[in-house]
């Protein structure tokens, strides 16, 4: 067998992930389009591994995959042929050969993701598919603030929608604003992420700015107490997967 990885972006507008499972399971996903362009080339059923599964409406910059084949081809032929036959919203920007034991998902040591918030008064119009705008200035500070105590190793259960049973401790290794006064980003940079916690860390990191929740609402809610609820999960157009380190 012969061992593929490639680095990918998307744009994720109108794809349902980059997969689905089970009985969500839905041919409109980045990983779909694809396993049909490898087989046109191969004739082989792949299998698709990534290092995160982004959700439905999430982009990439650096998404990591791979891929094996029991025959080998030269790493720029895959991707000649990938980039000129997949939908024009999705390019392999590498491919390479890589050893046999290399795995996207189980080798990647951490994940980083970015939300783009446009903040001002007037919502700019080409980027209003890719950036999340607010018509009222953020508590920056505030937001910092409440940023803090997501950092290091928690159970974030509550900051998901996952149902399965297995461990929902992750490591956060930083959480970081940047705001220029028209742009806002939220940079959150994890071991793992589970379902959907990037948005509803950022859903209720934009409720703290918009001050309709207070900073310390993100501790009681890691701490487990009772009565806080989580805010709404922040909008999917506007958060993209910025890189996976290994």
């Amino acid at each position: 067998m012969y061992n593929y990885k490639m680095k990918l972006e998307y744009d994720g507008g109108r794809y349902a992930g980059w997969q689905r499972m089970g009985k969500d399971d839905n041919t409109s996903t980045v990983s779909t389009k694809i396993i049909e362009v490898l087989k046109k080339l191969t004739n082989e059923d792949v299998e698709l591994f990534c290092g995160s599964r982004t959700e439905t409406g999430v982009h990439a910059y650096g998404q990591i995959a791979n891929f094996k084949l029991d025959r080998e081809y030269r790493p720029k032929e895959i991707q000649n042929y990938l980039n000129r036959y997949l939908p024009q919203d999705i390019a392999v920007l590498e491919l390479e050969e890589v050893p046999d034991r290399f795995h996207s998902q189980l080798n990647a040591r951490s994940r980083t993701y970015v939300y783009r918030i446009d903040t001002k008064n007037i919502a700019n119009v080409f980027e209003r598919k890719y950036m999340y705008h607010t018509f009222h200035k953020l508590d920056v500070d505030a937001m910092k603030k409440a940023a803090s105590y997501f950092t290091g190793s928690h159970d974030y259960k509550v900051f998901s929608t996952v149902k399965k049973n297995k461990s929902t401790i992750r490591d956060v290794k930083s959480v970081d604003i940047y705001d220029d006064g028209e742009t806002m980003e939220i940079t959150i940079k994890a071991d793992d992420f589970l379902h959907n916690m990037a948005r509803l860390m950022v859903g209720i990191l934009l409720d703290v700015g918009n001050r309709k929740r207070k900073p310390e609402d993100v501790k009681k809610l890691l701490d487990g107490v009772k009565g806080v609820d989580v805010s709404l999960p922040a909008e999917s157009h506007a958060l993209y997967l910025l890189d996976i380190e290994y």
